[in-house]
């Protein structure tokens, strides 16, 4: 049923691993998140900072759930972007999408948006999909089109957590890191590899090195981590 995938764009770069199969990816976070995940994309719009009015961008956009959200708390006088290089995720995106949302094939390595388009840019369980070799690129690409004050939120599982969940979690991030050879090809021989693919903490020393400041990390609703930072005025 389900089908993940390593591909490249049209220019030869690798974008990553795919998931593409969007009707069974929402039947599986609905049983991850106990029916709730709902709640979990409110929380990360509403700790993103989205404001009546913003221009947002959601990189590695999945079904479009959490740029839906955005695009209501936004209002009608705001407007988001949903950017995913997984072809059947942006078609099933682009029939569920909210007035002011729209929904583009791309990757967050290559974004094509003018400086300073966006107010808020999310990333939400999909950091770990890009090639290791490119996600410091995705994340000054985030930077530039951010606009000065711009918000940027980064979440994924937290691999912290215990427990049956902790164990799933660590069986999730497992399969994540083998996925495709994702960090440039190669395999994870220790769990603690597998683990760090999924925490987004690793990502404070390069955010603040490309000029990202307010740096701060909390954990969030159903053992996620959520990392956030601010572009300076």
């Amino acid at each position: 049923m389900t089908q993940n995938k390593q591909v490249s764009d049209i220019e030869g770069r690798s974008v990553g691993g795919l998931i593409t199969w969007p009707r069974g990816y929402q039947v599986l976070t609905g049983v991850y998140f106990l029916g709730r995940a709902g709640g979990l994309v409110r929380h990360f719009a509403a700790t993103a900072g989205i404001r009546p009015g913003d221009h947002a961008i959601d990189l590695g956009c999945g079904p479009g759930r959490l740029a839906n959200e955005l695009a209501r708390q936004a209002g009608p006088q705001g407007r988001v972007v949903g950017v995913d290089p997984s072809a059947p995720m942006i078609e099933y995106a682009r029939a569920h999408a909210a007035a002011n949302c729209t929904f583009e094939l791309g990757a967050a390595q290559s974004l094509p948006y003018p400086d300073a388009s966006f107010d808020v840019a999310t990333c939400t369980f999909a950091m770990h999909h890009i090639a290791e070799a490119d996600r410091i690129t995705a994340l000054a690409g985030i930077f530039r089109v951010l606009r000065p004050g711009g918000r940027l939120l980064l979440a994924d599982t937290h691999p912290a957590t215990s427990g049956v969940r902790g164990l799933a979690i660590r069986a999730m991030a497992g399969l994540a890191a083998h996925r495709g050879g994702h960090n440039g090809g190669h395999t994870h021989d220790e769990p603690g590899d597998a683990l760090a693919a999924v925490d987004v903490r690793r990502y404070r020393g390069p955010l603040a090195d490309i000029g990202f400041t307010a740096i701060e990390f909390r954990t969030g609703p159903f053992a996620t981590g959520i990392l956030t930072a601010v572009k300076p005025d």
